[in-house]
């Protein structure tokens, strides 16, 4: 039994939806731990609920890979491997590129003064403990860029990708002493993309989210070899 686990329970959100981001939060704060096996039964009876919007839950973490699946052994919790995160930041790394150089040539004032705004807002929460509201604050820092590029393609895969990269984000904005890092890079980036410079704004990307995974990399093997 999770002692820690407790319904995250929203007005005016399906029943499945909260057991789902209940869930979902455990997962990213290590509540639930990779590896542990996630009992429809035991969850419900926890979270005062029916065993089917655990069920529901359950399955749409499989589709975030925050689950697996194992034949006649249920569902477990997904380990984070050198391999999903190498697979999911080469893909991010390359989207993010091609983004930020597209809005380089179409953000409008509006849209730097959206950036700057949550970039402050960014700084501030890096100050707290809240990963989980860190880590959001930093997807909405790139949601704006994302937006701006303003490609609908790109935009979908992009959304698409997001809740894969989730949780290495969380993994890395764990690490304190990175969070003054990740507050430099922003900034670099924004300016690079109020100079309008592409090549300068794509190389500050390439660097984020190149630290990013040599910092969550080193993580996971200093685990694996404890």
């Amino acid at each position: 039994m999770v002692e820690d686990l407790q319904l995250l329970m929203e007005e005016n959100i399906p029943l499945r939806d909260a057991v789902f981001e209940t869930l979902r939060e455990a997962i990213l704060k290590g509540v639930l731990a990779p590896g542990q096996h996630l009992m429809e039964m035991q969850l419900a009876n926890q979270l005062g609920v029916s065993r089917t919007p655990v069920r529901e839950a359950i399955r749409m973490l499989e589709l975030e890979g925050l689950v697996n699946m194992i034949p006649r052994k249920g569902a477990r919790v997904a380990a984070i491997s050198e391999k999903s995160l190498s697979d999911v930041l080469e893909v991010r790394r390359a989207m993010e590129e091609l983004s930020v150089r597209l809005a380089c040539k179409r953000m409008d004032h509006k849209d730097m003064e959206k950036l700057d705004q949550i970039n402050q807002q960014f700084i501030r929460a890096c100050q707290t403990d809240d990963v989980v509201q860190i880590a959001r604050i930093d997807e909405s820092f790139h949601g704006v860029i994302y937006e701006a590029a303003d490609n609908a393609k790109l935009l979908q895969l992009l959304s698409q990708m997001q809740n894969q990269m989730y949780r290495y984000r969380i993994e890395y904005i764990k690490m304190k002493e990175r969070r003054q890092i990740l507050v430099e890079e922003h900034k670099k980036i924004i300016y690079a993309l109020a100079r309008r410079n592409s090549e300068e704004a794509a190389e500050a990307t390439r660097i984020h989210i190149s630290h990013q995974e040599q910092c969550v990399m080193s993580e996971i093997q200093s685990k694996r070899s404890i």
